[in-house]
């Protein structure tokens, strides 16, 4: 029952432990229960950000803002958020190799699940990177981002199982109001390319992270929910 923010804010809250040592890496995988449209910082500096807030509440997306980079990047309820936090002394350093390691980790998720998955940017993609995970070389499966501070590191990766017919009309409408190219048709979704189910997508996630990392169930205490509740204006916009 909680703004959308707070999602962005547990994980900022999560990085902040874990740059000071007291938690040493956490996974979490979540389904957003919100239809929201995710801001970079750079985002909210454009001419014309206030059309896209207009945009966004017209379709009925709660915007927020993320800490880690890149540009805006929406989801509905149908998509999973992977959030990776570690505690590394050599942060900020790493950066190129976890974007091809996790995006290779996750294009191989997807042909697994039967889907011709590559990394690389497709054309006029949203947040493009040259380490998205797409379908066939045509559309966005999976965008990527992190954050990195002394000592620790966020990696936060987008998953978009289903709403294109939803996305592709909004991130259409937000770009040209922030003035960046676009193509809709670069937006996919793995429901588009394979008759697997959510809970299917989920478990070979968490498998595929199982086989490098040892993986404990762990709950969030009250401590990191605390915090995580009083950085939530950082990820939360005027009036939203």
């Amino acid at each position: 029952g909680e703004h959308p923010a707070m999602e962005l804010a547990l994980a900022h809250a999560v990085l902040r432990q874990a740059s000071r040592g007291e938690v040493d890496a956490v996974l979490r995988v979540y389904r957003p229960r919100d239809n929201v449209v995710v801001f970079g910082r750079r985002d909210t500096n454009r001419p014309r950000f206030d059309d896209a807030l207009t945009a966004c509440r017209a379709a009925g997306f709660t915007p927020v803002v993320r800490a880690a980079g890149g540009r805006a990047v929406a989801h509905t309820d149908a998509a999973l958020v992977i959030d990776h936090v570690s505690h590394d002394p050599m942060s900020p350093g790493g950066m190129e190799g976890r974007f091809v390691d996790y995006g290779e980790l996750f294009a191989s998720v997807f042909r697994g699940l039967g889907i011709d998955a590559r990394v690389g940017e497709v054309p006029g993609e949203y947040c493009p990177g040259a380490h998205s995970v797409n379908a066939r070389g045509a559309v966005k499966l999976v965008g990527t981002a992190q954050r990195m501070v002394r000592d620790a590191w966020l990696f936060s990766s987008v998953l978009i199982f289903d709403g294109v017919a939803e996305l592709r009309p909004l991130l259409g409408t937000v770009y040209a109001a922030l003035e960046l190219p676009f193509e809709p048709a670069s937006v996919g979704a793995v429901r588009d390319e394979v008759d697997v189910t959510l809970d299917d997508v989920e478990r070979a996630v968490l498998d595929a992270y199982a086989s490098r990392f040892a993986l404990e169930p762990a709950s969030i205490d009250g401590s990191t929910i605390a915090a995580a509740r009083s950085m939530v204006a950082d990820h939360r916009l005027p009036g939203h």
